[in-house]
């Protein structure tokens, strides 16, 4: 029994230091929760994270669907449930913060739609309380994370403009970083048009359908989409998973359209929120002017007005699934490709949602009957140069798993991740924990991003990524 628990004792020190090992992420979240109910689905699934994503405060405010409420009451609630769980979420990792914690961030913004709420005399909770937080002696960015309108980002903006020296103004607005969920107030486009150097991700436009963001709840046909199905959401994450899970409403419109805007936040091993054109769990974006001049009215009643500077928006992969084989080699690449910016996102989906399941476990289960992501290690630099032509390997031989669950491993090249957009294919097998390569020959130094992902074979399977980035120099 003592070596059981020494054991037991060891593994979760040595997941809480692999979920602490990373900078975390500061983020705000901006949200028009009682709009639709996806608003609060994203908040349980938040709250499994925030042990690994710096929440700084959670702001209630209006948006198109909810133009004159704000309801900071229904985060307060998700967060009451949240503190029922927390003792046992520490079991699995450290640093899950108090329930009164959360609660203390929680803020109101004004109850005025868009830009009526910007402007001399608008401050609100909300706005003032992202101000302070720009404030802080902090060198890390600070994210918005934007469920719904951004008005109070912007009367934010509109006062550091107009009350600080120019200097400081700059640096202030230089650690802000948006990931918005559409246009769902006109005081997006007026952001970007007066903060024209403001890091902003966003899908512009009010048609919805041409935003990457639907990607995590999109049903695509030629693959399987069951876990964004009713049944597989009342089963593992609703129904016998504690009174977090029970607050986790069915969906009435798309499920949890608000996620995307903190999932690239997650430390994975192949999220880095600061390259969205590297690709992750929130989706792929690329840094372009964007011509939505003939785009169909239809997603929101927001009016579309045409971008006057580069952003943060849609970008395609062209992408392959590997599937189960059952003798032999045990994947194989499927017959079918996919070609789009949803893509971008939900080529990740089985891997995020069964990350999600898997916490909501640590609702009520001890660690050992818990799954837990494995570790990727590498047995070499993440960077590496070769020559054009040449051959090399990659190793991920040092990868372990704090469950002692048997895990696999699967290389790809992600062509649309660098400069060589060409892809590069493994030499023999890609599911070994080496995978051989060729450079190809160039004629100017190019960069191709390789990843590794290791999957263990646990309830759930819980998936972790390691990204070389090579460096090719021609000879």
């Amino acid at each position: 029994m003592k070596r059981i628990i020494l054991s037991l004792l060891f593994l979760l020190t040595l997941s809480s230091i692999f979920a602490q090992s990373e900078q975390k992420n500061r983020v705000i979240i901006l949200t028009d929760i009682e709009a639709d109910p996806d608003d609060t689905q994203s908040l349980v699934r938040l709250f499994l994270y925030a042990n690994q994503i710096d929440i700084k405060g959670i702001v209630a405010t209006t948006s198109c669907w909810l133009t004159s409420s704000i309801h900071p009451e229904s985060i307060q609630r998700v967060i009451t449930a949240y503190g029922q769980v927390q003792p046992n979420l520490l079991k699995h990792e450290a640093g899950f913060p108090e329930a009164k914690t959360l609660s203390a961030l929680v803020k109101n913004g004004l109850p005025k739609y868009g830009m009526k709420g910007v402007g001399e005399g608008m401050d609100s909770e909300g706005s003032e309380w992202i101000i302070k937080e720009l404030e802080k002696d902090d060198d890390r960015p600070l994210w918005i994370s934007t469920w719904g309108g951004v008005n109070t980002l912007a009367q934010a903006l509109f006062k550091i403009k107009n009350t600080k020296k120019e200097k400081e103004a700059k640096k202030l607005i230089s650690k802000i970083r948006v990931y918005t969920i559409s246009d769902q107030d006109d005081s997006g486009i007026w952001i970007r048009n007066n903060f024209p150097d403001l890091f902003y991700i966003v899908s512009p436009g009010d048609y919805y359908e041409h935003a990457t963001w639907t990607g995590v709840n999109s049903f695509v046909k030629g693959i399987d989409n069951t876990n964004i199905s009713n049944k597989w959401i009342a089963q593992h994450i609703q129904q016998d998973h504690g009174p977090l899970g029970a607050q986790y409403p069915d969906v009435a419109w798309g499920v949890e359209g608000d996620t995307p805007a903190f999932l690239s936040l997650i430390p994975n091993g192949i999220n880095n929120a600061e390259h969205p054109e590297w690709g992750g769990w929130g989706g792929r974006y690329e840094l372009y002017k964007p011509d939505f001049s003939k785009a169909k009215e239809g997603g929101s009643i927001v009016e579309i007005a045409p971008e006057t500077r580069a952003i943060w928006t849609n970008a395609i992969d062209n992408y392959t699934p590997y599937i189960p084989k059952e003798y032999g080699r045990s994947v194989k690449q499927d017959s079918v490709s996919f070609k789009n910016d949803k893509v971008t996102l939900w080529r990740w989906r089985d891997d995020f949602q069964n990350d999600f399941a898997a916490r909501m476990d640590w609702c009520f289960m001890p660690f050992e009957e818990a799954n837990h992501p494995p570790v990727p290690a590498l047995t070499h630099p993440e960077h590496i140069t070769v020559k054009s032509g040449e051959g090399f390997t990659l190793d991920a031989f040092d990868t372990i798993d704090p469950d002692g669950d048997n895990f696999s491993f699967l290389w790809f090249n992600y062509p649309e991740a660098g400069t060589y957009k060409e892809l590069i294919k493994v030499n023999g097998t890609e599911n070994a924990h080496l995978a051989s390569f060729t450079a190809p020959k160039v004629t100017k130094k190019e960069t191709a991003h390789f990843i590794v992902k290791v999957t263990d074979k646990g309830k759930h399977p819980l998936s972790r990524y390691k990204r070389v980035i090579v460096t090719i120099n021609p000879k």
